[in-house]
């Protein structure tokens, strides 16, 4: 008899749509990965393993997952240099699971147009909600609100009404 995979109930089946229960849990995790690596400095390679085979216990885009965690590392100077006009202080004295939720997110708005920025802000406010400072989510608001403005800003504006 085959072996089961032992990450067959981590992972969303495939369909053609992209399961939201599946990408929240992604971010999910992914956030909880990112923390860890900006805090502890171990190995990407090393924290996706763990996560992988021990912490992920939800139906996640496992895929998604791995993109985040491999991806935002490689563009952080992009990610950072986005926000930096709308930040009031440096990035080192911004709350660090505050800083993961707004890489995170401002990686989304930049290198997947696909998502709605108004899905993007959304995750992001509840991640921060649950792993953030009581007020935590009132920053990481204003900031993706700006960040989104400005590289979003056709999809912003469309669902303004227009001043006559």
């Amino acid at each position: 008899m085959p072996k089961q995979n032992e990450n067959e109930n981590k992972t969303t089946p495939k369909t053609n749509g992209i399961s939201p229960v599946a990408r929240h849990n992604a971010r999910y995790y992914a956030l909880q990965a990112m923390y860890q690596w900006q805090i502890a400095g171990t190995a990407i390679t090393d924290i996706e393993q763990a996560f992988v085979k021990k912490q992920i216990e939800k139906q996640t885009d496992i895929d998604y997952f791995k993109e985040l965690l491999n991806q935002i590392p490689l563009h952080q100077p992009e990610i950072d240099e986005a926000m930096l006009p709308f930040l009031a202080r440096g990035l080192k004295e911004i709350d660090p699971v505050e800083l993961a939720v707004l890489r995170l997110a401002i990686y989304e708005l930049l290198k997947h147009p696909e998502i709605p920025y108004r899905v993007i802000i959304n995750e992001a406010l509840e991640l921060a909600k649950k792993f953030g400072s009581i007020d935590g989510y009132k920053f990481v608001n204003g900031v993706l609100d700006r960040v989104a403005k400005k590289t979003r800003e056709t999809e912003v504006n469309m669902g303004k009404p227009q001043r006559t």
